[in-house]
């Protein structure tokens, strides 16, 4: 765990359409809500909300302030605007200190660009950002890490199994990554993080993807300028 992450919050009674106004003074409306909680609309200033978000993300708990009310949270769901992308809304999800959550929690490559296979040139691609454990919401890690150490040659990879565990937490084995797997064997533990290739193979992967993209994109253009053509209403026709 890092530093503890604070939100002051107030109390909202502004709803509906009179909340694009909160907007407008500077504030983001939000709620609080959980198990055995009754919902809270709330509200804070934005650049204070935004720097907390940005902080916290959706893996570490927020500790809230609401008025004289003292609650723990997630951070459970980001509305953003389409167009510029600020923050309109955010929900928190209270949780309770002594109860375990589920969280996404993001994996970081120890060592880049000094395992033995990238000072060959070889490049490691890594395939699984971000992986969910299950602890107490203050034993809940930033990030989780694997070394690139034991990276020597094109096919090694690193798998969840890699992965330097924090005391007190679980990986949670669900089958995300792992459907249409024929060996009932495979587990969380055996899912891929990163794999080693020769630059030469990679380049000859994108040279046949972007061959099947200019195949796929020539078929589109036949279609759309053929027989169907006739059949689709023109500007005028619409007007």
């Amino acid at each position: 765990m890092g530093d503890k992450v604070n939100l002051k919050l107030q109390a909202r009674s502004v709803q509906g359409k009179k909340v694009k106004k909160l907007r407008e003074q500077g504030f983001i409306p939000g709620v609080v809500y959980g198990h055995g909680v009754e919902p809270i609309t709330v509200q804070a200033e934005y650049n204070v909300v935004e720097k907390v978000v940005r902080h916290a993300g959706r893996h570490t708990p927020v500790h809230l302030a609401i008025d004289s009310k003292k609650k723990i949270a997630m951070i459970k769901d980001i509305d953003r605007d389409p167009v510029g992308s600020r923050i309109r809304h955010v929900s928190f999800h209270a949780v309770k200190a002594n109860e375990p959550v589920v969280a996404d929690i993001p994996i970081h490559l120890v060592g880049s660009g000094e395992s033995e296979a990238e000072r060959a040139g070889l490049i490691v691609l890594q395939a699984l950002e971000k992986i969910e454990v299950k602890a107490l919401p203050m034993d809940l890690p930033e990030a989780l890490e694997v070394s690139t150490a034991s990276l020597k040659e094109a096919g090694d990879r690193l798998t969840v199994a890699d992965i330097v565990v924090p005391e007190n937490v679980e990986i949670v084995d669900n089958d995300d990554g792992r459907e249409g797997t024929a060996d009932d064997d495979v587990t969380i533990m055996d899912l891929t993080i990163a794999t080693v290739y020769e630059p030469s193979s990679l380049q000859a992967a994108n040279d046949a993807a972007g061959g099947d993209a200019e195949d796929a994109s020539a078929d589109s253009v036949e279609s759309e300028n053929g027989a169907e053509d006739s059949a689709a209403p023109s500007k005028d026709s619409e007007a």
